[in-house]
């Protein structure tokens, strides 16, 4: 969940670092480092608690020349967030230094073997131990730095991407992955690493995604040069990068999180282009196509994911039930992988992934695919992880997403799932040709959708100003709508840290309901569907107990806004597809409560992006 980047070449590598720190540091800012070799050999490393500003401010008076360097935002596993924590960490005879995203399992054990040798350790970190072991395997087996990774690597159990210097070498750039992401830029005599491409874009459009245990050696002068850790050649595959420096900046929005709400109605435009035909009444998903028997025999289908993700995944166990007629269930990657759940090979498991590279849900495939099911991937970020070990998928094409707190990838993914439930019910005919062509019409309109709702954010901030000193908040919906519920209260917990939990409405009466109070705000998600009646029966049940009722409902609703203190309204659509509008009025109601009181929207505390460890 930490921030790689690194740079050789014939630039000053300083700028470049830091100015990829900052486009890396939405995965992780409890600390950052950056180690360069200056034109005397020396190898400096600068570190700072805190943001990527903070190690700013500490190099202004610093040594930051030399053409190579390696830099890293922390989201700390290993020890607290202080800056001997941070990294670069130095070997013992600070020949060396390290970066890394990941954990080291065995980091106990090796650290004891190192200490009996008379190494000494300044930090808490699995990472140190690291580049000590390549350090005492350097010396003592008298081998290279790649040599020495690979040695060291092979004794290592866990995850990482490494990026490793040597004083003695300054014209090499050692790097390693398993488990965690890494890519390679290349422009015109120069290179580029790190954990993503958003630091590599401004540069070059030219980049290698490194593979699960492969190091890669890069040079001045030299080709790329990658190895496994048990020294087998690979060539490298070039690819072009899908991505443009405008979608990495704010564009006049105070913070990315409000920018990509308001990008909705572009994105899912995006996402259903090509795909979804309103002209013909179509939607065309190739993944879906291409492995067409899969899905119509499935017995099963089971979606893995987490966070937001595993609220798309149950607003698609909806879909996929009502129309395409296969059971699914839902399960969290986190306890899938461990639980040793029965996979059979006519199952159909569906990962949910905004950046392709969540270390539970690549595990709960990795597991899935062992067991011979068949594995469809639901991503945003093109040559990621968890797409390339599916058997098929489909990209949501939001474009990058920054803000830690996800509000476009899961409209989009909910759209994608959508339009998968659809074209399997349409196969098997369980869903008639007219509704089938009803259902495309209405997912066609529903960016504009989206535009007319987020014509009520002043509304929505001005209300959000009453509930600044707010301790808790209940969120209720029923059957489409509950998981909106969920991810309405999570986003809520994310970014402003106000303990919110989301239910079935109908469940608050069997324990929730003793929570109410004139003190406790409940949001009630409750557009007109087939048991609307029994949500105002709930709304009511609230008020009788003097709770204050938000409510989201559909345009033109009086019977709810007689009894509610306060109501937001979206446009009709079928009842599968109101998720995709309501929820945007929960994404700016917890925005605008973050920033009435103070936080970090973009970086919410002890919270990273792609959380690429367990």
């Amino acid at each position: 969940m930490c921030g790689i980047v690194g740079y050789i070449g014939k630039r000053k590598a300083y700028p470049i670092l830091i100015k990829g720190l900052h486009r890396l540091e939405y995965r992780g800012y409890d600390s950052a480092g950056v180690a360069l070799i200056n034109e005397q050999g020396q190898l400096n490393v600068y570190k700072a608690k805190g943001k990527v500003a903070e190690l700013e401010a500490f190099c202004a008076e610093k040594d930051t020349c030399g053409n190579i360097g390696i830099a890293h935002t922390r989201w700390a596993t290993h020890g607290e967030p202080n800056t001997v924590n941070a990294h670069p960490h130095y070997s013992e005879s600070e020949r060396l230094a390290i970066i890394h995203n990941g954990i080291i399992e065995n980091y106990a054990v090796l650290k004891a073997g190192l200490m009996e040798q008379g190494y000494t350790f300044k930090s808490d970190t699995d990472t140190e131990v690291l580049v000590q072991l390549v350090e005492y395997t350097q010396v003592n087996r008298h081998v290279d730095l790649k040599t020495a990774v690979q040695l060291a690597l092979q004794q290592v159990v866990g995850a990482y991407a490494i990026a490793i210097l040597d004083k003695e070498h300054p014209d090499t750039l050692i790097a390693a992955r398993k488990g965690s992401p890494l890519v390679v830029g290349i422009g015109k005599d120069e290179y580029f690493l790190a954990s993503d491409a958003t630091p590599i874009v401004e540069y070059t459009d030219q980049v290698i995604y490194v593979e699960d245990e492969e190091i890669v050696a890069l040079r001045l002068g030299e080709k790329v040069d990658i190895t496994t850790i048990n020294n087998v050649a690979k060539t490298p595959e070039i690819k072009r990068l899908e991505l443009s420096l405008s979608q990495l900046e704010k564009g006049g929005y105070p913070h990315f999180m409000l920018k990509e709400i308001f990008e909705q109605p572009r994105t899912l435009t995006d996402s259903m282009r090509g795909r979804v035909n309103v002209q013909q009444d179509n939607i065309a998903l190739s993944g879906f196509i291409d492995n067409k028997d899969r899905f119509l025999n499935a017995k099963r289908i089971i979606i893995t994911a987490c966070g937001t993700s595993w609220h798309a995944g149950l607003i698609a166990m909806y879909a996929i039930e009502e129309y395409a007629q296969i059971p699914v269930e839902v399960e969290y990657s986190s306890e899938f992988r461990y639980r040793k759940p029965v996979i059979n090979k006519d199952d159909v498991v569906i990962a949910i992934s905004q950046s392709g590279e969540t270390a539970d849900t690549l595990a709960a495939i990795q597991l899935a695919k062992e067991k011979g099911a068949f594995i469809f991937s639901i991503c945003n970020v093109v040559g990621a992880s968890i797409p390339r070990l599916s058997d098929s998928g489909c990209y949501t094409h939001v474009g990058p997403e920054i803000g830690v707190a996800s509000t476009k990838a899961f409209t989009a993914q909910v759209t994608a799932l959508t339009m998968l439930a659809l074209c399997i019910g349409r196969e098997k005919g369980t869903v008639s040709q007219t509704q089938f062509e009803h259902l495309v019409q209405e997912l066609g309109q529903i960016p504009q959708k989206i535009a007319q709702v987020l014509q009520q954010n002043q509304r929505i901030a001005e209300l959000a100003h009453s509930f600044t000193d707010t301790q808790n908040f209940i969120y209720l919906g029923r059957g489409y709508n509950f998981p909106v519920a969920l991810e309405g209260a999570l986003k809520l917990k994310e970014i402003s840290y106000i303990h919110a939990e989301g239910y079935p409405a109908a469940e608050m009466k069997h324990g929730p309901i003793a929570l109410i109070s004139e003190e406790m705000p409940v949001v009630v998600v409750a557009p007109r569907c087939a048991i609307y009646e029994k949500i105002v029966s709930n709304i009511q049940e609230i008020k009788a107990r003097q709770g204050q009722v938000i409510a989201v409902v559909t345009e033109g609703d009086e019977q709810v806004r007689k009894i509610a203190d306060h109501c937001i309204e979206v446009p009709a659509t079928e009842e599968c597809l109101t998720p995709l509008l309501t929820v945007i009025p929960l994404q700016l109601l917890a925005y605008h409560i973050a920033v009435a009181k103070g936080c970090d929207v973009d970086q919410p505390r002890n919270l990273a992006k792609s959380v690429t460890v367990e």
